[in-house]
């Protein structure tokens, strides 16, 4: 678990990180440099879910080492079945990333929504979806690591 206190605005008690995987920690379907180490990091303290549908076939081999829990959705309607996934496992205790379109309702639906823009670009509704917009995964996982960044981001 990582507990994070928000002056003025919220405490965090966060359990679950949701993560897109293609656009997000992936671009083209190979995990981006860095992302195994961050999640293997953050393994420790939260329990990591990958959900995707799996566009290039590979999220399964490119997460093979790493201690994390693959959920594969079909097609059709992945923003109503990425919103489900984390109410299921419990809004008030998650965070997500994400930068799609699909990825809008996970990220208005968690407790810390945060869109990431990177080489695949992110869309509108996903970034006015999101507490905090990041350039790039691993200053983005950086967050819940170093939280004061996360304060000093969020405070009120």
């Amino acid at each position: 678990m990582i507990e994070i206190d928000i002056p003025g605005n919220k405490k965090l008690m966060l359990e679950h990180l949701v993560l897109d995987y293609n656009g997000t920690i992936a671009f083209d379907g190979a995990l981006i440099d860095g992302v195994k180490e961050c999640l293997v990091e953050l393994s420790q303290k939260l329990t990591i879910h990958v959900i995707t549908a799996d566009t290039f076939g590979s999220v399964e081999k490119a997460l093979k080492d790493i201690a994390c829990k693959l959920v594969v959705i079909p097609l059709h309607h992945q923003d109503r079945a990425k919103m489900e996934f984390v109410k299921q496992i419990g809004c008030e205790k998650t965070v997500s990333m994400g930068n799609g379109e699909n990825d809008r309702l996970m990220l208005k639906a968690s407790a810390l929504g945060v869109a990431i823009v990177s080489g695949e670009g992110a869309a509108f509704e996903t970034l006015a979806s999101a507490d905090v917009v990041c350039t790039e995964i691993r200053s983005a996982l950086s967050l819940l690591s170093n939280p004061l960044r996360l304060i000093a981001t969020l405070r009120l």
